[in-house]
């Protein structure tokens, strides 16, 4: 039989629920469902519901849209949500992303005023993530900046392919506001690339969180890669809405950004066709150029 033209690959395309800040979780769920995402990723923060694993079930019941990945409370606005204690934080988030059939947890490395965690955070995620199936995917973040000043306000380091973790989330809104180069960031990153959160970026020196397409990123060259790769892990849309003069205009954005990233993740079938063939031709022409012996 012919292969067929296009294959589609195995990565989930998942909406976060951050994506539709300042309307709620439940929110998430429902336009999720209805634009046909795979699933969503919890941001667990102030809304109550993202906070509460019986009422994010009864959402994913009634949409049937599945919690795919759990985003630990990491931010500074949720210090105080599930505890204060950043371990305390990360063990809800793995028991809710068990309980919920989540494969991913996404955690921020450390602020560089939380000593002691920062001190044990590596070692740290290695011994939880020994304790489970649920993967522990360490995201990379970026300096903050404040005109010609620059702080790093995270430690180990906010490239966390400095450190050994066994799998990373990369985010492409924070490969923009660090101005790294996001390919040779995957590369890094390698087969312990677990998770993406597709965005865009101008580099500046705000987290912009841009629909795909609209920044300076190589939105559609990593998602190309990732497939051609046979990435198995899942794709989530984080992107800031905020700006959005209406709920039809937040929505519009958000079915934008998904066709976007399947039309980039389907297109990479036939870039693979196309690179088998040209490196099958150029095998023939090299052996058919080498001398005879």
């Amino acid at each position: 039989m012919a292969e067929p033209a296009v294959r589609i690959p195995d990565a989930k395309v998942a909406l976060s629920t951050a994506s539709v800040y300042p309307e709620s979780t439940a929110t998430a769920f429902e336009i999720a469902a209805r634009l046909g995402y795979d699933g969503v990723e919890v941001m667990v923060w102030t809304d109550p519901v993202s906070q509460d694993i019986e009422a994010l079930r009864r959402l994913s019941d009634y949409h049937q849209i599945p919690v795919l990945a759990v985003h630990a409370p990491c931010l500074l606005i949720t210090q105080r949500v599930w505890s204060t204690d950043p371990w305390v934080k990360l063990q809800r988030a793995r028991a809710a992303a068990e309980k919920l059939g989540a494969s991913t947890v996404v955690v921020h490395p450390p602020f560089r005023w939380q000593r002691q965690y920062a001190r044990d955070f590596v070692t740290g995620i290695w011994r939880m993530a020994d304790e489970t199936d649920v993967r522990f995917a360490v995201e990379n973040m970026y300096p903050w900046r404040y005109r010609d000043r620059e702080m790093l306000a995270y430690a180990p380091d906010w490239d966390v392919t400095k450190d050994d973790y066994r799998h990373f989330t990369i985010d492409l809104s924070h490969t923009a506001t660090a101005r790294t180069d996001a390919i040779q960031m995957v590369d890094r990153m390698g087969d312990r690339l677990g998770h993406l959160h597709l965005a865009d970026g101008n580099g500046s020196n705000k987290d912009e969180h841009l629909v795909p397409g609209r920044g300076t990123q190589p939105c559609a060259e990593v998602l190309e890669r990732l497939a051609l790769s046979g990435f198995d892990g899942h794709v989530v849309i984080e992107v800031n809405t905020r700006r959005a003069m209406s709920s039809a205009e937040r929505e519009a954005d958000l079915a934008e950004a998904l066709a976007f990233t399947r039309l980039h993740l389907a297109s990479s079938a036939a870039s693979a066709a196309s690179a088998a063939s040209a490196s099958s031709a150029s095998s023939a022409s090299s052996a058919a150029k080498a001398p005879r012996t």
